[in-house]
C-alpha cells in the first residue's frame, strides 16, 4: 500500500492475537508518516466494537503507531489537560484496507496531573491463557511497559508537552 499522506484519512483495526477483530476506527487524519511511524488524530471520530456497538470519540487525540514499538499510544485533549491512554500492542501494519495492529491487553493511563497506572493485568492474564500468547510475546510486552513508563517519565515523544501542542496545531490548520 502506499503510505498515507498529511491530510488523508485511515481506517485503523485493533485485532486480538487469535486473529479476531477487536474494535474499528473510522477517518482518522493522518498528520505525519515517515518509514516508522504514522501521527494521526481522531476528534469525533466513529468507533465500532467486536460486538457491533458504535460510539464516536468525545474529544480530539493524537493518535501515534510505531512500527518497532510494541506500544501505540492515545494523547487525549480534555478541558482539565492532556491524559494518555497507552496500548500494549504489536507494531503496526498497513495494507490498503487499514493500519492495523494486535491489541495485548494491558493499558497505561496517564492522568493529566501525571499519575500512571497500569490496566488490565487480569485480561491479559486471562487471555495469555486463552490464546496461548506464547512466551516471548510475554517478554516482549512486558520490556515494552519499561520503555513505554521510561517515556513517560523522561518527557519523551508524545509525552513532551510539545509534542501535543505541535501535532494539535497542525491538525486544526488542515481542518
Amino acid at each position: 500500500m502506499k503510505i498515507p499522506k498529511e491530510g488523508d484519512f485511515i481506517t485503523i483495526q485493533s485485532y486480538k492475537h487469535d486473529g479476531s477483530l477487536h474494535r474499528t476506527w473510522r477517518d482518522t487524519m493522518v498528520l505525519k508518516t515517515n518509514e516508522n511511524s504514522i501521527i494521526g488524530v481522531n476528534d469525533h471520530t466513529l468507533v465500532t466494537e467486536s460486538d457491533g456497538r458504535r460510539w464516536v470519540t468525545r474529544e480530539p487525540a493524537i493518535v501515534y503507531f510505531h512500527k518497532k514499538f510494541w506500544f501505540n499510544i492515545i494523547a487525549m485533549i480534555r478541558e482539565n489537560g492532556v491524559s494518555y491512554y497507552c496500548n500494549l500492542a504489536s507494531p503496526y501494519t498497513l495494507d490498503n484496507e487499514a493500519l492495523k495492529y494486535i491489541d495485548y491487553d494491558l493499558d497505561v493511563k496517564v492522568f493529566a496531573d501525571g499519575e500512571k497506572k497500569l490496566l488490565d493485568v487480569e485480561e491479559y492474564e486471562r487471555h495469555k491463557r486463552q490464546m496461548n500468547y506464547p512466551d516471548d510475546i510475554d517478554f516482549i510486552l512486558k520490556e515494552n511497559v519499561k520503555i513505554l513508563v521510561d517515556w513517560i517519565n523522561e518527557g519523551k515523544g508524545p509525552f513532551s508537552k510539545e509534542y501535543v501542542s505541535i501535532w494539535y496545531d497542525r491538525y486544526r490548520q488542515l481542518k
